[in-house]
């Protein structure tokens, strides 16, 4: 005779499992002797797996509870920033700043985010000249603020001064016109303070120079026939 399963017994015996199982959104739960054992090595195969933390390392408390030795901090420091660097590239002070999170000794952040360097996975160089280009054309970000966000990722100001200075003052104010060009229409209807107030601010925010926002958003009211001889140069 097929013995009934006990889904009391099933419920006790699978706590701490998680839910994507049988859970409630399943289309299907097995029953009998034949599902137990399935059941059964559905569970097994998952307790067997080691559980891991967000940032990749294997979390701590599952290797205590098995009375596993620590993992070595090296080795642990390189599965966390090989990680991380998949598909995304990082600074240094960011995968710096992960591995402190999950608590890895200095010595051993320091000697892997040595070797991660020399073997060029962690170029900051490369990442600030990538970022330029992206977020200039992508976002249309001037120099400004394009070194604002690259020090908030902890590049080095040497770098960072090194990237942005492939924009001239010629290629960002271009960038400036195209901005305020594609953003013009939406002012129509406003006064024309109102107007000058509002693409000035929008480029401001963008990290473009306020003698040059001004001159830019004034050519282009000029050409849509608004009289800007006495707008004033106060600021924005």
């Amino acid at each position: 005779m097929t013995r009934r399963t006990d889904w009391a017994e099933y419920d006790a015996g699978s706590a701490g499992t998680d839910d994507g199982a049988y859970g409630a959104g399943s289309a299907h739960v097995p029953s009998g002797e034949g599902g137990a054992r399935r059941r059964g090595g559905r569970r097994r195969r998952r307790e067997g797996a080691e559980p891991f933390a967000e940032d990749g390392g294997a979390t701590s408390s599952s290797r205590a509870e098995k009375g596993e030795p620590p993992r070595d901090p090296v080795e642990q420091a390189r599965a966390i920033c090989l990680r991380l660097l998949t598909g995304t590239p990082r600074t240094r002070k960011q995968l710096a700043d992960a591995l402190r999170k999950r608590e890895i000794p200095d010595e051993a952040a320091e000697e892997v985010l040595s070797r991660f360097e020399e073997a060029g996975l962690i170029n900051d160089s490369a990442f600030a000249d990538a970022w330029v280009e992206s977020r200039h054309h992508g976002r249309g970000l001037a120099r400004r603020a394009l070194a604002r966000e690259l020090r908030t990722k902890g590049v080095d100001s040497t770098l960072i001064d090194a990237a942005v200075s492939q924009l001239d003052s010629d290629q960002e104010e271009e960038t400036a016109r195209e901005l305020v060009a594609r953003k013009l229409r939406a002012t129509r209807g406003l006064d024309r303070d109102k107007r000058l107030r509002r693409l000035a601010g929008m480029l401001a925010r963008k990290g473009y120079p306020e003698g040059m926002a001004l001159r830019v958003v004034r050519q282009a009211l000029e050409q849509e026939g608004e009289d800007t001889e006495f707008l004033g140069d106060e600021s924005f």
